[in-house]
């Protein structure tokens, strides 16, 4: 094939644009039907490019069925069959990924080169890592750290832009506190009674906020990841509940058992124990199937699933922590 002209790097402004716009077509494909001998013959015939470190194995209609290292196709028998040393498991881009998607894969994956195929594993073209600069990938990790905070990482913005940008999102927060702050009210009367109940709210809470946030993250990663599901598989999220299971019971151990001493009472610390663990194992499935659901309807998961999960865990973790403490401080 024809080379191609060499494409600059890219810079953190082109993130969302598809990196069918940016491949590579100055490839030679390997015939997964014939030998090493025969496949050198036709490269030393044809003008390669200028970077080659894997060969990519198509069929006789042009689908990617394997890859070859540079190394193993020099050292092989010259008669074994390019199929017999091609590795079959082969990582690639759809022709619909992002920038941001392709610099995903290179970042964890420490791959060299990326074939791009379309929806029927046709090879179109393979992306190089060179086409990425350090800027890009830190650029993406800086826009996630933002956006699990409701902002849109865009520099030079006015102040009314930058209003706009992070307003909507800080709404969730006042939703949330003011349910939360409804939520209490219904409840006035136990705290007038048992007062001692409100001094260990903020303790609560925030541990139900830091795991649901853990969970958005790990949720998050996983949904970009080269074998990303529309929705996490039932054992990534029991494996996720087990963990939440863990923390809940040590937190909720140390906290209780706290509050037990310092309060004299154990049922207050069995009350702040049970609380905590079924909020955290509560606020960590809202941490993944938010972000998972989000991703389903196609809509940015990251932007969204912070501030949301953030106040669901604090209205399910208030409802446990006044529901428990009526059950078990009533008595």
């Amino acid at each position: 094939m024809a080379g191609m002209r060499s494409t600059p790097p890219l810079d953190s402004q082109h993130l969302d644009d598809l990196i069918f716009q940016y491949i590579r077509r100055d490839f030679v494909p390997l015939r997964i039907d014939v030998t090493v001998g025969e496949a050198l013959r036709s490269l030393r015939s044809q003008e390669l490019g200028e970077k080659i470190v894997y060969f990519y194995v198509v069929d006789a209609e042009g689908c990617l069925k394997g890859i070859v290292p540079t190394r193993r196709l020099l050292m092989s028998d010259p008669d074994a069959l390019v199929a017999a040393i091609m590795s079959p498991k082969v990582l690639s881009l759809p022709a619909w990924a992002t920038v941001r998607d392709a610099s995903d894969l290179f970042l964890e994956h420490r791959f060299m080169a990326l074939p791009v195929v379309d929806s029927e594993n046709h090879l179109h073209g393979i992306v190089d890592v060179s086409l990425f600069t350090d800027q890009v990938s830190e650029a993406r990790v800086a826009e996630e750290a933002f956006q699990l905070i409701g902002i849109h990482l865009v520099t030079g913005l006015g102040p009314l832009a930058g209003f706009k940008d992070r307003f909507p999102w800080l709404t969730a927060n006042i939703a949330g506190g003011l349910l939360a702050a409804f939520v209490t009210s219904l409840y006035e009367s136990m705290l007038d009674a048992v007062v001692v109940l409100a001094l260990f709210i903020p303790v609560v809470l925030a541990l139900a906020e830091s795991v649901s946030i853990q969970s958005v993250t790990l949720t998050l990663q996983s949904l970009r990841g080269p074998e990303q599901a529309v929705i996490p598989k039932g054992r990534s999220i029991s494996k996720e509940i087990v963990t939440a299971l863990m923390l809940g019971l040590a937190c909720g151990g140390v906290v209780g058992g706290a509050a037990s001493l310092w309060q004299g009472s154990w049922p207050l610390g069995l009350m702040i124990t049970g609380a905590i663990t079924l909020s955290m194992i509560t606020a960590s499935v809202f941490g993944i199937v938010l972000p998972a659901t989000l991703h389903w309807l196609r809509r940015d998961p990251t932007i969204a699933a912070g501030p949301i999960v953030l106040a669901l865990a604090d209205l399910v973790t208030l409802l446990f922590y006044f529901n428990l403490a009526g059950m078990l401080l009533a008595a």
